[in-house]
Formats: structure tokens, sequence, C-alpha cells
């Protein structure tokens, strides 16, 4: 019997016995616990889960955690039931209520089991008493005019669950749910609500930060500036924050902070509570000796009453217990976009920082991103080492933004050292009665191997506030006050010589160039100064040069070798900002210390060169990035630099968008070494998870910095090497240009305004022409085809000086000229004749050499598409586009007999004939007939192309088969 046919069985003798003893079930006598021990447990066990830990495993590790004890009033307490991987991987909640209860109809038993799944941010949570089973979507924010139905996904009593067994079996059984079934399920029937919690949360942030900040600008007049301002707000809502945690979690009495607002001053008895937590945590976010600011603040009270309010039930819809950490980092990272400025008259005002509003937002890292960064950079490092070694290992991010690459290795760390105690058993392993890392020990390894810099000073501190909470869990108030009793220590550290602002790419070198600058702005940076402990300068020989800076401004970079296996770190890992550098200054800086940059600096390009001043020797590099660093044509400098400099040891990319609506990314793991990987792995992310597509010698990716298609095979990418030395590239054989800009504002002359951009009077799209005009024929993408032109006298333009981007008219007046759409995921061309202007989604592509129609009829071949996908990996995607560097690169053949010449003119002139009239025919029987022509004489053109290239049988079939 199948495990599956056995969970059948089991369910159907539960069902039966459920039904027999349904009127005892029923009664009010009839404890929950019970109903959990004698009917829900069996059922899960049932379909695989260990809900009763027959495994024995410890608590961090159970399959299913289960809780008793409501921490919070009014039902809001914790999940009966966590389904789980571990404590850090949630699959879903289950929520246990007696049988007498009425789960169909009562509305508070739904919202209580929305609202741990919505702050924990689950796909899903099930409210059950046995006799019913309820399935609510979580990704809904639950609001009190929701009704029992709302996010209600599925709804069966027990005399359904054999019929409706397939679907419990095939979503929640722990074969299933391992394998994916519950994202997989949720792709299917969930459409993500946009109130997400991190969402809700960055809301709440954003009104108390307004609060605060209006507030205190108005009571501390000409007292306070905007950089005292931001710190002042953003260091209070941290302490906030901090502490309704601690309470939730257990570790200060529930209701603190709600207990301060009485008397005359809210605010000073919050301070009160303030000093007494920096003597319980030590944490630097309470020191006064660090803040010399806001304990002389004035606050309305109303502003404090407000804020703390809205922390708490029921005007907070937040379980600070349930809401993990990172789930509040990526509110942060939003929260950290924003800053606050004062107007002339004094009053505060929040916007998005320049630098965000130019990048399009802030982007968190998904946390599937981070996991795999971190288990393939921190997970490698500590393969067979014991915790007296791994504590040597030292990790950074140098962008770390709200720090969730930092909790993400932190974590990482505390679940290895957990590991390694467990299977190593001890008398002085520090663990604790229940198997969690003891306090010492979590602040140990905090300590000892977390780093991070970031230029944006509150950054610096929520990424402290993150990591503190994280080394904070598991405590209890019990816990803290042994700590504090038998060892005379506070709890947790502080962070200061771990996490630093500063400019992690501009160097104390920078004063040298004795400039005016913004020091707030640029804020220079020693990596060596900052961090003595890993950048550790031994007594060496005098030909090594360790005493100079890692680079100089001013002079050409020194590739000076450090062989200290301890000089820098152990990993760095991260997510660069994707911004361009826009202030010439730091242009200028940039374009004199790094050496590999290409004209066009962008931020991310500048740290990919940074990086490999911060790794050790050997160390590992994990970050995600766009990916136009191995498919932009300008990057060859920096891919060059990379190929010689690093193994490359695995690529992801992903199937879709990481960072919605802005760029495709790929994810490098890769080992600062001089040596090449003959065995690098290309992944792709698919379906909610890492799949395997093949692995490719480093050494065949050219040195000089070329465009290569990682998700080539090797049959592939020899068929592409024939083609390409046997081919010039079409920018040999003919002039290329783009089309036009009509509209932009600020361009043309006289510059357009917004009127113009909003009338478009330049263009008309319609037979009837304004009188009084000269009106040119107008050419965009979806007016064209393969050998098809289906303009018709209705797209017209006024060309001239006005439009925002004209070109030089004789391009337009040539007589004949291919035509090649920019849209697309593969080469569509076509033949226009003269004075037609072509908008800038077309290429322009005119030889004064060989015939077009030749060009025309490669140029739409299969091979062409072919090589066109090796050079442009993006094809395929949605959002592609055949760039103008793109059709530059594609191939035409530098032999060719007149033969074939001739033929393939032939075949292109019944093509472009027969294009025509399957525009004219209306009758589909005959249009039908047009098409099999039509295809017939591409073959034929295919056939010469690849007898062009003298293909063999098995390369003509990559191709085809492309």
């Amino acid at each position: 019997m199948t495990n599956k046919e056995q969970a059948l069985e089991t369910i159907r003798e539960l069902v039966s016995r459920f039904e027999e003893q349904l009127p005892t079930l029923k009664n009010a006598k009839y404890k929950e616990h019970n109903l959990r021990t004698e009917y829900l447990n069996p059922f899960w066990e049932a379909l695989g889960w260990d809900v009763s830990n027959k495994q024995g495993k410890v608590q961090a590790y159970k399959e299913v955690e289960q809780e008793d004890t409501l921490k919070i009033e009014n039902l809001r307490g914790a999940p009966d039931y966590c389904f789980r991987k571990n404590k850090d991987k949630r699959f879903f909640y289950l929520e246990a209520k007696k049988p007498i209860e009425n789960i169909k109809d009562n509305i508070d038993h739904a919202q209580q089991t929305r609202t741990y799944g919505w702050c924990g941010n689950l796909n899903i949570s099930i409210l059950s008493d046995f006799e019913e089973f309820s399935l609510y979507d979580c990704t809904k924010k639950p609001k009190q005019t929701d009704t029992v139905r709302t996010a209600r996904l599925e709804y069966m009593t027990y005399k359904e669950y054999e019929q409706n067994f397939d679907f419990l079996w095939d979503t929640f059984s722990r074969e299933a749910v391992f394998n994916g079934s519950i994202d997989q399920f949720a792709s299917k029937h969930i459409k993500r609500g946009k109130e997400t919690v991190d969402k809700e949360f960055l809301i709440s942030l954003d009104n108390w930060r307004t609060e605060l900040a209006e507030n205190i600008s108005l009571r501390n007049k000409n007292h306070i500036d905007e950089d005292q301002l931001n710190f002042a707000v953003q260091h209070i809502i941290d302490r906030l924050i901090f502490l309704r945690i601690a309470e939730d979690r257990n570790i200060e009495p529930y209701g603190n902070l709600k207990n301060q607002l009485a008397g005359d001053n809210f605010y000073q008895n919050i301070q009160v509570v303030f000093a007494q937590a920096n003597d319980r945590y030590n944490s630097g976010l309470f020191d006064p000796n660090k803040d010399q600011i806001t304990a002389t603040l004035s606050i309305d009270n109303k502003v404090i009453k407000d804020i703390v309010a809205d922390m708490y039930y029921p005007k907070s819809p937040y379980l600070f217990d349930v809401i993990s950490v990172e789930i509040l980092g990526s509110a942060y990272e939003q929260f950290l976009g924003k800053v606050i400025t004062i107007n002339e008259k004094g009053k505060a005002k929040i916007d998005l920082k320049p630098e965000v509003r130019k990048a399009g937002g802030v982007y968190y890292t998904p946390q599937y991103i981070v996991d795999y960064i971190v288990e393939n950079t921190v997970g490698k490092l500590l393969e067979n080492k014991s915790p007296k070694e791994a504590s040597e290992l030292k990790i950074c991010d140098p962008a770390c933004g709200s720090g969730s690459f930092l909790l993400g290795a932190y974590q990482y760390l505390l679940n290895w050292h957990k590991d390694y105690y467990l299977a190593n058993p001890s008398k002085k392993n520090p663990l604790t009665d229940d198997a969690n890392l003891t306090t010492a020990e979590k602040k140990r390894i905090l300590l000892n191997s977390i780093f991070g810099v970031d230029i944006d000073t509150n950054a610096v501190e929520v990424t402290k506030l993150s990591l503190l909470l994280k080394c904070m869990e598991g405590e209890t108030q019990a816990s803290i006050s042994h700590q504090m009793t038998m060892f005379h220590e506070r709890v947790l550290p502080t962070l200061d010589e771990n996490i630093k602002s500063g400019n992690s790419l501009i160097d104390t070198d920078f004063y040298d160039g004795m400039i005016e600058f913004e020091e707030r702005k640029i804020k220079p940076f020693s990596w060596e100064k900052a961090f003595p402990q890993v950048f550790l300068k031994k007594s060496k020989p005098k030909s090594d040069i360790a005493s100079e800076p890692i680079t100089t401004y001013g002079k050409k970079k020194l590739d000076v070798k450090i062989d200290e296996p301890k000089y820098g770190f152990d990993a760095v890992i991260g997510n660069p900002p994707y911004v361009k550098v826009d202030n010439k200054t730091i242009f200028t800086y940039f374009y004199s210390k790094y050496k590999h940059q290409d004209y066009q600096q962008d931020l991310y390009l500048i740290f990919l060169e940074r990086y490999s001043d911060l790794l050790r020797k050997n160390g590992q590099l994990g970050i995600i990035i766009p990916n136009t660093w191995l498919q932009s044509l300008k990057f060859r400098n920096i891919r060059s630099y990379l190929i010689t400099s690093y193994k490359w040891n695995k690529i992801l990319t992903t199937k879709n968008r990481v960072f919605d609506a802005i760029v495709d990314t790929h994810v490098l793991v890769f080992e600062k070494s001089n040596e090449q990987n003959t065995n690098l792995s290309i992944e792709i992310y698919d379906n909610f998870q890492v799949n395997y597509i093949h692995r490719i010698d480093q050494s065949i990716i050219s040195s000089n910095g070329d465009v290569i298609n990682i998700l080539s095979s090797k049959s592939e990418k020899k068929l592409f090497d024939k083609i390409k030395l046997t081919s010039n590239n079409l920018e040999n054989i003919s002039k290329i240009f783009s089309g036009i800009t009509l509209f932009e504002k600020g361009k043309g002359k006289p510059a357009q305004t917004e009127e113009i951009m909003k009338s478009k009077p330049y263009i008309c799209e319609s037979e009837n022409l304004p009188a009084g005009k000269n009106w040119t024929p107008l050419m965009r993408g979806s007016l064209m085809h393969r050998y098809s032109n289906f303009w018709n006298n209705n797209y017209w333009v006024q060309y001239g000086e006005w439009l925002a981007a004209p070109r030089d008219p004789k391009i337009f007046q040539a007589k004949e000229k291919i035509i090649v759409r920019q849209t697309g995921d593969s080469i569509i061309a076509t033949i226009i004749g003269d004075n037609i202007i072509c908008r800038k989604n077309l290429h322009i592509l005119i030889s004064d050499t060989i015939n077009h129609k030749f060009i025309l009829g490669v140029l739409n071949s299969k091979l062409t598409n072919f090589y066109y996908s090796q050079i442009n990996p993006e094809k395929g995607e949605a959002l592609a586009e055949v760039k103008k560097n793109h059709v530059e690169q594609l191939p035409f053949p530098k032999k060719f007999s007149q033969e074939v010449h001739d033929q393939v003119i032939s075949f292109v002139d019944q093509l472009l004939k027969l294009n025509k009239d399957l525009q004219a025919e209306t009758l589909e029987s005959k249009r039908e007939q047009i098409k099999r022509k039509i295809d017939h004489f591409e073959d034929k053109i295919n056939e010469l192309v690849y007898k062009l290239y003298d293909l063999t049988e098995e390369e003509i079939k990559i191709i085809e088969n492309n």
C-alpha cells in the first residue's frame, strides 16, 4: 500500500469515528486539546507530517510547531500549528477550534486565521475543528468590513474529505509541500494582494515619520537641522519598534509602552523606558552617549499617543511575534528611500531621495535570492570547518541597505553552529536546555563574522536594528534576567565596529583632490582603518607594498598581490545600487581610480571592480546584478577583468524578473582567483525552485570581453563560433541608423513643452491631412513584418528640427533601405523606398556595395535568428528588444557565389510580392495558398544560407530546433 493509499485509509477511519462520536464532540466540555490529540494530529500525520515530533528534533527543526499559550489579548495569540521546513521556512498555519464552534460562519475565527497568515507573509492558512475545514488566502490584509467568506479559497466538511482527498494530498501532504505545492497552488488560485504586511508596515512607518517630523520641526524650531531631524525621527521609531517587538516576544512586559501614556509628558515617560532598555540591552540603540539629540526634544502628547496606539490591538493589524525580521527589513528598505526636508516656512516634508527617484524606486531583494547567495558563499566557506575555524570568517555587504544579506548570513551561521553542536555533543557546547544557542554564543558569532557598510546613516542603523532583533530571537524575560544576574552582562552587543556608514567606492584619497564637496553626500571611507581586524598588516618583506593604500587617486592602480590569507573579507555578498554616476567630480575620481570601466559608469559596475580589493585570496563573491554586465557591448572592460580575476563557480538566471519592471538580473557566485573553472554551473530559478541547466568551461569565454550567452550548449557555442569566423558583421558591409524620436520634453528647436507632449501636433494618424503643412509618411514597428509593409496612407509626420531627435534627412531620402523592427524577440526585416521617415522603434540599414534584397534574405533567415539568440540571451522574453548594437553584430557571409546571390534575390522578390498579395486577399482559401508559397520560398532561402556557411546536417538541426 502506498503512502497516499495508507493516508486515505487513515482519514476514512478518523471520519467514521468522528461521525460516531459527534454528539460527545459537540459538547461544550470537550476540550480543544483533546480534539487536536485525537483528530487533527492523526489527520496531518496521515498526510506525512511529524506532528508529534517522533523524530525527536529540537525545537528549531520540528516540522510542526505547536503553540498552546495565548500571548496577546482578544484571541490574538500565536497560531496553534505552524507547518514548516525549519523555523526560518514556514509554509502555512493551522488554527484549531473545538467542534462546537461554527467555523463556516464565525467571522472572528476567520479574521484570526487570516491575521496570522498575513503577518507571517504566508500565502495561505487553515482554520479547522476537523468537522470543518476552511482554507484562506492570507495575502490580503484582513479588514473589519470583511465577511467570513472574504478570501476563503476552499470550504469542506469532514464528510467531504474522501471525495477531496486528491486535493488534500496533492496540496498539503508533506511530500507535496516540500516539493513546492503551496507556491504552485498560490500561483494558480491567488492574485497576491497589494496590501502585503511589508507594504502596510511601510505605510505605518511613513505615517509615524510624518507625524514625528512635522511635530519635532514645529516644537523645536531653530534647534534642529535636516540631518539631525532625520536622525532623531529614525532613532525614536527604531527604539519604539524594538521594544514593541520585545513585548510580543514576551521579553518585555506586554503593554509597557502603552502604560507610559499618562501624566503630563508622554515623551519623557518614554525616555525613561529607553534608559531602562539601555541598562538591559547595551545595543547602542538606546545609548545616550551616542545620541545627544532625542532626549532634548519636545514632542506633543498627541503624537506619541497616536504612534504608540498604532502599535497595539485593535488599531494595529500587526502581530510582532509572527512578523519576521526579514519582513520588517523589506518595509524598512522602502522607508530608507525617503528623506525628511524642511522648507522655507520650517515645515517638514518627506520625499523620495533623488537617487531613488532616478532609479524608479527601491527594490528589496527577495528572500530566495538572499538564501541562494548565502548558501553558495557562506555555506561553501563553512564546509569541513569547526566552530573555532568558523569564528575566523569575515562576511561583508558593502552596500547593506536594511541588512537583508547580512541577516541571511547571520541566520545561516546560527543554524550551522547549532547543527554542529547537536551533531557533536559536548558538555562545553554553548546550547541551552531546549537546544538553542546561548545568548553569548549568538553575540560572539555576530561580532566575529558580520560586517557591513552603507553610505546612508539611517540604513546602517536599520541594519543594526535588524541584526539585534535576530540576535534576540528566542530570548525571554527569564533568560535575560538570568544573564544579567549570573554574568552581570547586558543582553545585546554593540555593533558600531561592525556596521559603519561611509562610501564603499570612495577612499579617503578623495581628499587629495583638494576640492570642495558636500561631505555628507560623498562620505570618503577607508576600509583598512574602519576594519583593522579584517585588513590585518603583519610584518612583511620590504618588496611587498602592504603599507600602500588599496588604490591611489590620480594614479593607475597597482596590481599588488596580497598573499596574506587574512587580508580582506572571506565573503562579500549583496545587491549593489543600479544607478548611473551623474556627478562630474565623482565621475572623474572613478575614472582615475577604477581602470576596468568603460565610459558609461554604472555604480554596480564600479562595485564589481571594488569587490576584488575587499576580498582576500580565494574569497567568495555572491551578488545579484543586472544581466547587462554580460550582454552589453559597452561593458567589455569589466567582463575582461572578471574573466581573468575570478573563478566563476555559478551563474543563476531567472525565468521572471526578480525586481518588477526594472531589469533582468543574474546572480553571480565567483571566487577571487586567477584559476578558471572548467565546471561553471549555469542554473535558472523557475517555478519556485533552482533548476540546473548545464555546465560550461570558463576558458571558452573570451578574455577580450565579448558578449556571451551562458545558456548556450557546447554544440551551440561551437556553431556560433563557426558562423562568426566566416562572417562579416553587418556594420562592416552597411551603415546602420536608429529611427527618430518624436517627442521629449525640453528637446527639439524650439524646446518641446508639456502641451506639445500632450497634443502631439507633428503627427497625424489619418488619410485626411491638415492643410498648409508638409507631411511625410511615417513608419513604426507595428506597420511592418517580414517582407511586409503595412503602411496605408494613414500615418504621417511633419518633419523638422522641432522633433525631439530628428536624423539626417539623407537617411530617409535613400532610394531603398532595409528596416529592422526593434520590438520583438527575433529579427524581423523588410525593404522600404525613399521619403519614408522611421520612428525610433526601427533600425535602418543602407548598403552601398551589396544588394539590399540579398542582405534581406540572409537577415530574415533562421541562421541569423540563431546567431541573434546567441548574442542576446533575452530572446524569447516578453519585453525583449532587438537593439541597434545587436543588428550591427549580425553575421553576413564573407564569401558567396553569384549563383546563390541571384537565387536569394529571386526568392526575396517572390516573398515581397506574395506578402503584398496576402494583405490584399480576403478569401481565406486563397490566403492559405499564399501562406504555403511564402513558407516554401522562406525554406528555399534558409537552405541557401545553410549552403553559404557549409553547415552539416547536425548543425542545421541545431538551428531548426533553436
